[in-house]
């Protein structure tokens, strides 16, 4: 089968037809409201899908099969504590931003703190987007770097050119709709992409289970002989530092998770902006609290690819099937298996899933600068038509930025040496950060005795923190080994170090000052 000419004319098709429909959907933006909040009248169905495209396409696609095919089903206990995070969300968080009318999630840390908390959390948020969408705009070029790849086609290039090549391309067309649609664009297409890529990787897990030359019940007892099942991890036998290192241990998978989703979905503009997105509590409640569910639903189908995958490849190793990393296996299957056509629909609908995570960045990221650092400092005075065009500058400057964050990633990836699945170095980088912005907006729900000074100072001592906690950070500068925890746990303890130094600082500054 393999990948064909009509497979290509396909893909460069959707790919025009997607800018297209994206610009037709937006209709008229006329302020920057429209822009960046749709006029706060997208439906709640809608918000639904575009909070599920946006955190889990592309990742979703090309690297959660992968972890399954490395290992099990473990990852899945992360999406019950994602689940638990965004109930606590929709309650406790959601009516603050709605009832304030606000437009980005920092807002609120302005009217307890001050401008500069505003500005010092919109920066760190601006750059965990920075370095965790750099690496899903690198993951969207796996794909295409393969078809290239098997295909002979600019062999003399080498796989760098090939990966630089399909991020440009990606980034160029996303750009385009993204400048011109606002966050319109971007939700009505993460609505149709979603239906899309879920539709491809269902027809493809069917054909992948037809290909299989052994029944049903064999795979299912291959899968059960090799662990390929093992869904729950309670940590037994475990010391305490190998416990709190382990990512995929129940409890820390769950409350780390809860945690991580707790953060990202009440912290994180590039989720707040959707939910505000409706104007109204309710929808954004639904909105939220479903998506979980759905995302949860989502990830267990592509960890049940990866055990198809596992099996359709006899649980082949990367150097049999001449693969770099295992985040490849899903693509290869793909362009070698799926027929004439059809191998082409579903890797545009991948790209143009991997559009969509990226529009959803550029629009958040350009929001959260024009709101919360450029108008603040300059533009206090602007009208609406000013705003606007200031707002889709910013919008291109970091569809720049954004590629080049990739550019890095990929020469990362690409330099030799064992490397994470990508989803988890995604998702590791954004709970880097969280922790910080998790901990300030809680000292600001909780603590009302912490001044502006209080919240700074520990605000940027959470984030320092972290840097001895991840594993070989700071090793050559520390005395023995570093203290090492999971992944899920980096947000909790940031936020824990956030609220304690904020509250020690206001208790010690006081005692100094009688």
């Amino acid at each position: 089968m393999g990948f064909t000419l009509l497979d290509g004319i396909i893909i460069v098709l959707y790919l025009v037809a997607v800018a297209v429909f994206g610009i037709w959907s937006a209709g008229t933006q006329k302020s920057s409201t429209d822009y960046f909040l749709g006029g706060r009248e997208m439906p709640w169905w809608a918000i639904l899908f575009s909070v599920v495209a946006t955190e889990t396409s592309t990742l979703t696609f090309i690297s959660i099969p992968a972890v399954a095919y490395g290992g099990n089903l473990l990852f899945l206990q992360l999406t019950f504590g994602y689940i638990l995070g965004r109930i606590i969300v929709a309650i406790w968080f959601l009516p603050a931003y709605v009832k304030g009318e606000m437009t980005t999630a920092y807002q609120f840390l302005e009217k307890r703190f001050g401008s500069g908390m505003r500005k010092a959390a919109s920066s760190t948020f601006i750059v965990t987007r920075l370095l965790a969408d750099g690496v899903r705009l690198f993951a969207t070029a796996i794909p295409l770097a393969i078809i290239f790849r098997f295909a002979g086609v600019f062999d003399a290039w080498g796989d760098g050119a090939i990966y630089l090549l399909a991020i440009s391309v990606i980034a160029v067309i996303t750009l385009i709709y993204t400048f011109l649609g606002g966050i319109k664009a971007v939700i009505w297409m993460d609505v149709v992409q979603m239906v899309v890529y879920i539709g491809g990787a269902v027809f493809a897990l069917v054909l992948m289970i037809g290909k299989i030359d052994v029944g049903f019940a064999e795979i299912m007892a291959t899968l059960s002989s090799d662990g390929k099942f093992t869904l729950f991890n309670w940590g037994g036998g475990l010391s305490i530092q190998e416990f709190l290192a382990d990512p995929y241990v129940f409890w820390v998978a769950v409350f780390g998770g809860a945690v991580f989703s707790i953060a990202s979905h009440g912290t994180d503009q590039l989720i707040v902006q959707r939910l505000l997105a409706t104007g109204n509590l309710k929808s954004s409640q639904k909105a939220l609290i479903w998506s979980g569910f759905v995302a949860s639903a989502q990830f267990a189908l592509f960890l049940f690819i990866g055990l198809m995958l596992y099996v359709f490849y006899s649980g082949a190793d990367l150097a049999e099937l001449g693969l770099r990393t295992t985040d490849e296996i899903f693509a290869k299957f793909i362009v070698d298996q799926m027929p004439v056509g059809v191998a082409g629909l579903i890797i545009a609908s991948l790209f143009a899933a991997a559009m969509s995570s990226l529009s959803s960045s550029l629009n958040a990221l350009a929001s959260s600068t024009t709101y919360d650092i450029i108008k603040p400092l300059f533009g206090q005075d602007w009208d609406q038509e000013r705003e606007l065009w200031i707002s889709r500058l910013t919008t291109i400057a970091w569809g720049f930025i954004l590629t080049g964050s990739a550019f890095l990633f990929t020469w990362l990836q690409l330099s030799g040496g064992e490397q994470p699945a990508v989803v988890e170095l995604g998702l590791g980088i954004a709970s880097y950060t969280y922790g910080g912005l998790l901990g300030i907006f809680m000292l600001g729900r909780l603590f009302q005795k912490p001044d502006k000074t209080d919240a700074m100072i520990g605000f940027f001592t959470g984030l320092i923190s972290l840097l001895f906690m991840v594993e070989g950070a700071l090793q050559q500068f520390l005395p023995g080994e570093p203290l090492t925890i999971a992944w899920p746990l980096y947000t909790l303890v940031g936020g824990v170090i956030v609220i304690a130094v904020a509250n020690a600082s206001h208790y010690l500054r006081k005692l100094i000052s009688r």
